[in-house]
């Protein structure tokens, strides 16, 4: 073998015995085969085997295997965004003529992408309340072929009771889908309580620290695996193992990051309720939220994601206020280190429910940092929305 050659051709070394507790980042585009037949049969390898980088590698497949067992599910698919796997969940189970049935409270995005492109597919789009069975009966029809769930909704927390929906769905022959991001499978399963498919924004909670982007889509019946597969080798969608070695690196802390945002949390919203300013706070593990009956029945616990409603005539002095923050960032997204705040509308995602009030909700994501420097933080943000309010009286 000539030098150029020894630069190009890998030789293989004894791994026998190297046994690590981190994952092996695997990368590949694409994967050799012993002899021609081999290569010719690669079709036969099935999904658990390797015939091109697209369809994963070692990396990517242990994750997956780890969410797949989280989630009680047959299969996971990674994804390259939280909004990518809701996609990707919908899209092989429609075509034109079909409909889909989405929680009015469901993430925005996913709002978007029904009303732009699934209604440009020839889709028929409808919303339906989430917390009203009967409204999701009287819309559903032989069309519906999936009804979307998220479950507490995005912004407004309503928590959706999954068993009754999906036993109602499965009548009329549609699919469930559900996006879990808030809890995530450490504290809800909706494949158990009869979801065929669930979401989540491994952006968020199990990679844990605000630096990629990915997500998953787990499936509970091997039934449905097989167009989800076919549709992401045709769209040509696929993730980084680096990205995945990310988020299986950060996963191992999941249940103490969480364990301990929430803790902090609770402390922080009882100090929110205290303000003459605000009106009320939407959690669903506090006992005095609609949602609570609900949450304590399916649920093992809680994220640290919640929102803050004001008194009336007071969001507006809200934004200007958050400038005052020291520790709290202003940001999209949430489950990170770090704590995040950010206002948000809610009126123009809304069609099937209308929404009361202000049309501002201030969003908080507790993450990491010292309780006593949040605490100082929220102080000072509630006083400076207190001084604004009373100067414009």
């Amino acid at each position: 073998m000539k030098d150029l050659t020894r630069c190009v051709v890998t030789p293989e070394v004894n791994t026998e015995g190297f046994k690590s507790l981190g994952v092996g980042v695997h990368r590949a585009s694409t994967i050799v085969f012993d002899t021609a037949a081999d290569y010719a049969n690669r079709g036969a390898r099935g999904a658990d085997g390797y015939s091109y980088g697209l369809y994963g590698t070692p990396t990517t497949r242990t994750l997956e295997t780890k969410l797949t067992a989280l989630e009680q599910g047959a299969r996971t698919f990674l994804v390259p965004s939280g909004q990518a796997a809701n996609t990707i969940a919908v899209l092989p189970f429609l075509k034109s003529g079909d409909g889909i049935l989405i929680a009015d409270t469901a993430y925005p995005p996913m709002r978007d992408f029904a009303n732009t492109d699934l209604a440009r597919f020839g889709v028929e789009v409808d919303y339906y309340d989430p917390l009203d069975l009967s409204d999701l009966e009287r819309r559903i029809n032989s069309r519906t072929k999936i009804v979307w769930c998220e479950s507490p909704g995005s912004t407004t927390m309503e928590v959706q009771d999954l068993p009754r929906i999906a036993l109602l769905a499965h009548k009329h022959g549609a699919l469930v889908g559900c996006d879990n991001t808030w809890a995530t499978p450490l504290n809800y399963k909706p494949l158990s309580l009869g979801a065929d498919i669930v979401t989540e924004g491994l952006t968020k909670y199990i990679s844990g620290h605000s630096d990629l982007l990915l997500g998953s889509l787990t499936v509970r019946e091997e039934r449905l695996v097989a167009p989800i597969r076919s549709t992401l080798g045709r769209l040509g969608i696929s993730v980084s193992p680096d990205d995945a070695s990310m988020v299986l690196r950060g996963m191992e802390t999941l249940g103490v990051r969480m364990r301990h945002a929430s803790e902090v949390a609770m402390s922080l919203i009882e100090r929110l309720q205290a303000s003459e300013v605000v009106e009320r706070v939407l959690y669903p593990a506090l006992p005095t939220d609609p949602g609570y009956p609900v949450w304590q029945k399916d649920f093992t616990g809680a994220s640290a994601v919640f929102s803050v409603i004001f008194k009336s005539g007071i969001a507006d002095h809200v934004p200007q206020s958050l400038d005052v923050l020291k520790t709290f960032a202003i940001g999209a997204s949430w489950g990170g280190t770090r704590s995040l705040v950010a206002p948000m509308p809610v009126r123009a995602h809304r069609s099937a429910t209308k929404w009361a009030g202000d049309d501002l909700i201030l969003r908080i994501s507790i993450g990491l940092e010292d309780p006593q420097d949040l605490i100082d933080d929220i102080d000072a943000v509630l006083a400076d929305i207190t001084s604004r309010a009373r100067i414009n009286r």
